[in-house]
């Protein structure tokens, strides 16, 4: 088996001292560094979270923004339940159901899901993620606009393979897998996204065992969303799948979603 590579160097950095004492919690809670070299760091200011690549002329920050960008246009102007991810799940006119997004990232697809009316649950296993996308949740709380739907949205941190095997709580309808993949999408934002987060992230090598804790799991079906020309996840054949411009959703199907 190949070396893995070392974990990059993270510290924590507050971009102005009225922020130095949420600095600290966050250091503290991630346990982290607030001085010396790293490759990056988790900043915190007015603006909430933020991580950033210490390179000179790097990409610039990354950080989760439900209310505003391209959140807000997608909430606005994407399609409704005409979407492929709706269509996916398995939306139809009364049939809302529950989603287990056990490959949270930045939550863009729950979100997506919960502004259409689904109880998502998210499960991110890397740390860092995981605090940029709780900071995103809070800060979207406070909105007028987006605070019902992130009401319908529950962070769980930790490996989403041990929680879908020990989970107690009702089983959801749907489960929701966006494994990491080299991704064609030459979005400036992916790109950007992409660079910082495979060095944290890695490739998803578990992938398989995550398809098969799910199908155990989930009660109605088991949706993977892949890169258009990707093969699919080993460990099951999907039933059928929805194939849009770049993406496609490998289905799972367990049983009928009905109102």
């Amino acid at each position: 088996m190949a070396e893995q590579p070392p974990a990059p160097r993270v510290r924590v950095e507050a971009l102005d001292p009225g922020w130095a004492e949420a600095a600290g919690y966050w250091a503290a809670r991630l346990g982290l560094p607030m001085l010396g070299d790293a490759e990056f760091a988790l900043q915190v200011g007015a603006g909430g979270l933020q991580l950033l690549e210490c390179i000179e002329h790097g990409p610039g920050p990354v950080k989760v923004d439900f209310v505003e960008g391209a959140a807000a246009h997608r909430r606005l102007h994407g399609g409704g339940s005409g979407q492929l991810i709706a269509r996916a799940v398995g939306l139809q006119p009364g049939i809302r159901p529950t989603v287990l997004d056990a490959t949270a990232g930045l939550g863009r697809d729950a979100f997506v899901l919960a502004t259409l009316g689904c109880r998502v649950d998210l499960i991110e296993r890397q740390p860092l993620i995981a605090a940029l996308l709780e900071d995103g949740l809070q800060r979207a709380a406070l909105d007028a606009e987006v605070a019902s739907i992130v009401a319908r949205m529950h962070l769980h941190c930790g490996d989403a393979i041990a929680l879908l095997r020990s989970w107690s709580a009702e089983a959801p309808q749907v489960i929701y897998l966006d494994p990491m993949f080299p991704h064609r999408d030459k979005s400036a934002l992916v790109k950007k996204e992409m660079r910082l987060f495979r060095p944290l992230v890695g490739a998803d090598a578990d992938a398989p065992a995550l398809l098969e804790a799910a199908l155990a799991l989930a009660s109605h079906r088991v949706v993977v969303k892949r890169p258009r020309k990707a093969p699919a996840v080993e460990g099951g054949k999907p039933g059928y799948a929805l194939e849009g411009k770049s993406s496609r959703y490998d289905i799972y199907p367990k049983k009928s979603l009905k109102g």
